[in-house]
């Protein structure tokens, strides 16, 4: 056996490389990286999700399959910083412990190949999440997906009705908030701010056509019947005097057709969400939108935790 016939650009077993003539003081040098006790890759090689769950993988039965935060990852599906790649197998006695590596134990194969292995699946993953993030993330990563084109939301509901996973009533609960046409996750964060304290949904991604049918605006969330749109910015900075101009003239467009635009940046989110509420809970309160409550309700507050007091 000679080395050249082992892959070192893709994760391997340290056995492996020993049975094909790469030297035990060969792997402890600096050709190798090691990526999880008893696998390594050539130092040249960027390590990327894509390929620590390929590692993960390299550890277990060829049955078993990337899950959870490492299937998201995978997928680019937007989560938080989660610690560990996530392996399920189809029995107890296939686990093993491996630091960095959190295993499951599954008896359902709702999964999807990658060149690395398997992975589960998009709906599968989701339910999967609801072990690992909160619901506001959960949803996040559910209007990913539908974005994508991957799953619809009325599929995505479906089958969390039918998981017999222990997340799946968390994920029905947040399954049943993902929508069609959100266009980042900043957008979902803040209808998502809204809804939990309280306040009708907003519609999402509304289309203002012309008479002959083409759409000159779009709306990020909005209520129609009183004629108020709520948008995230996240520009930090004026980049482009075009740019500007351009904004401009939109919420002029916007005043003129008698409709109120109300601008959330991202410290309204994470840094002062009670402000964020109270502003669009007074707007919606003042145009007379019928369902706004007397007050806010406080369920936003487990979720966003921002610092800030209302101002």
């Amino acid at each position: 056996m000679n080395e050249e016939k082992l892959d070192t650009t893709r994760p391997f077993r340290r056995v492996d490389a020993l049975a094909k003539g790469i030297t035990a003081k060969e792997l402890r040098g600096p050709r190798f990286r090691p990526i999880f006790r008893g696998v390594l890759i050539a130092s040249c090689i960027k390590v990327t999700p894509k390929i620590r769950a390929e590692a993960a993988l390299r550890l277990f039965d060829p049955t078993a399959f990337a899950s959870h935060a490492s299937a998201a990852r995978l997928l680019g599906v937007p989560i938080p910083t989660l610690p560990d790649e996530h392996v399920t197998v189809f029995h107890q006695r296939m686990r093993r412990h491996h630091r960095g590596i959190r295993t499951h134990v599954s008896d359902t194969m709702d999964v999807q190949r990658f060149t690395g292995g398997l992975l589960s699946d998009h709906r599968r993953m989701f339910v999967e999440l609801a072990e690992l993030v909160g619901l506001v993330d959960l949803v996040v990563a559910g209007d990913h997906m539908v974005r994508r084109g991957w799953i619809t939301p009325e599929q995505l509901v479906a089958y969390c009705d039918t998981s017999r996973h222990r997340a799946a009533r968390a994920a029905r609960r947040a399954a049943a908030y993902v929508r069609a046409e959100v266009d980042s996750p900043m957008e979902t964060r803040l209808r998502m701010l809204l809804v939990l304290a309280g306040l009708p949904e907003p519609a999402v991604n509304m289309k203002i056509r012309a008479a002959d049918g083409e759409v000159v605006r779009r709306y990020d969330l909005s209520f129609e019947g009183v004629k108020v749109i709520v948008e995230y910015d996240g520009r930090q900075h004026i980049e482009r005097i075009e740019a500007w101009e351009s904004d401009l003239e939109r919420r002029e467009a916007i005043d003129d057709d008698g409709w109120r635009i109300l601008v959330v940046v991202a410290s309204g989110i994470y840094k002062s969400p009670e402000r964020t509420v109270l502003r669009v809970w007074r707007l919606l309160r003042a145009r007379g939108l019928d369902g706004v409550p007397a007050r806010p309700d406080d369920e936003w507050r487990a979720h966003f935790p921002g610092h800030a007091q209302a101002i």
